[in-house]
């Protein structure tokens, strides 16, 4: 007998959540020792992307219409590429290395392949 397949119940179940969570902890880290006077710039506008990803995955998986549950998802996906913009804007300003922004980097395009998944999904089955 074939291996049943587990429906998800809850948004944590979903990887590309966990892994924008994981994905957050890490922008919070990086932005952790940028100078003082950007505590309410640039590392605040990291950060609230950054937490924008997970949050819209989560409002979106608790959406009952395929339509609003491709919007959040698609708002996470535009928040992920202001992560992105904010991590070449930190190298370009000195305040991380180009490694710390390549790894970091690394793990936003696994969010962006998850959230693409999660977008084909909906839409697939709607």
């Amino acid at each position: 007998m074939a291996d049943r397949v587990e429906k998800i119940q809850s948004f944590e179940q979903l990887i590309a959540w966990q892994k924008a969570q994981e994905l957050a902890v890490s922008m919070y880290k990086i932005t952790k020792n940028f100078p003082a006077d950007e505590k309410f710039a640039l590392t605040n506008q990291a950060r609230r992307a950054a937490n924008s990803v997970s949050a819209n995955i989560a409002e979106g998986f608790g959406r009952r219409s395929p339509k609003d549950k491709v919007q959040f998802y698609t708002i996470a996906y535009g928040s992920l590429l202001e992560v992105k913009n904010y991590l070449y804007l930190a190298e370009r300003l000195e305040y991380i290395h180009s490694s710390d922004r390549e790894s970091a980097n690394n793990a936003v395009v696994d969010v962006q392949k998850l959230i693409n998944a999660l977008i084909k999904s909906v839409a697939k089955n709607a």
